[in-house]
């Protein structure tokens, strides 16, 4: 039986991941995500092997070339860069994929909303994305990020924390990129509410919330996964951006972007230090927006 006849007659599913394999730059763009997973989950391990600490300040190695077990030297505080880079990656990648989830919660949470009732309901909520959408994105952020977490109740040492700079750019991000998802979701919703399953699930007395998450979720999730995939390069490239500026992860937790930072009046003496994160973040981004170019030419209902 040859390739088509076998797509032909697989589940849905099985017939996107088919079509999704065929796309060479998006399975390539899905190998270098999961390898650069794997690299940043293997700081630990690593530091324990090469018996260093990759937080450990000394002054009198600082830039000294790489060794048997400093394999990319040290930076400017005599610390290892290459097991920062892994720490770094945790961090960057984690910020991606929760700020991605969260956002795709709030924005499928309005979407449904606004796609099932219809009406002022629908006109309200997709006039509030409007207007999140109209503002500019990277200032809006900036502000977010620059709120002083004392006067909100929190403690001076959590505020100072690295939990806390990582919870706040995770709500951040969340909170201002979710209307792709959720106009998306909204647009699907409204070809669905009418159709005859959702008809019947009403007349056989199902509540509101049973309906949405069981009748018409499912049926929308396919677009759901494709944005997220395209959402998720953007989230990445923004906390770089942030911590970059000053306003993402607070050091000494390290991520790519205030890796960047803490590198960029050092690039005429140590230029490497600032061509790893950015070559990690310039990565790992071409990555994701290839895996979601992919699935969208796999999800792709014309493709059926």
């Amino acid at each position: 039986m040859s390739i088509d006849a076998m797509i032909l007659h697989a589940s849905p599913w099985q017939r996107r991941w088919a079509r999704f394999r065929r796309n060479r730059t998006a399975l390539a763009g899905l190998y270098v995500l999961m390898g650069l997973i794997v690299f940043s989950l293997a700081a630990s391990p690593l530091e324990a092997f090469l018996g260093i600490d990759a937080n450990n300040a000394d002054l009198l190695s600082r830039f000294d070339p790489s060794s048997a077990t400093n394999w990319l030297g040290h930076d400017e505080l005599g610390r290892d860069v290459l097991i920062r880079l892994m720490y770094g990656g945790q961090v960057s990648l984690a910020v991606g994929f929760a700020a991605t989830l969260l956002g795709a919660i709030i924005g499928i949470a309005i979407g449904l909303t606004a796609g099932y009732f219809g009406g002022r309901i629908d006109g309200l909520l997709m006039r509030f994305t409007d207007g999140i959408i109209a503002l500019p994105l990277l200032p809006l952020l900036i502000v977010l990020a620059a709120i002083d977490l004392t006067k909100l109740g929190f403690s001076a040492d959590f505020t100072r924390s690295g939990a806390a700079s990582f919870y706040r750019i995770v709500l951040i991000i969340a909170l201002i990129d979710w209307t792709r998802i959720a106009r998306l979701v909204r647009a699907s919703t409204l070809s669905i509410r009418e159709r005859e399953f959702v008809l019947a699930a009403r007349v056989s007395g199902a509540g509101t919330l049973r309906i949405l998450l069981r009748s018409v979720l499912p049926n929308v999730i396919a677009p759901i996964i494709v944005a997220c995939s395209q959402v998720l390069g953007s989230v990445i490239l923004f906390e770089a951006v942030l911590s970059f500026l000053g306003f993402g992860i607070v050091p000494p937790t390290p991520s790519w972007g205030n890796m960047l930072n803490n590198a960029q009046e050092l690039v005429a003496t140590a230029p490497m230090l600032a061509i790893y994160p950015g070559l990690l973040i310039f990565i790992t981004v071409i990555a994701v927006n290839f895996i979601g170019d992919g699935l969208q030419d796999a999800f792709d209902p014309r493709a059926e």
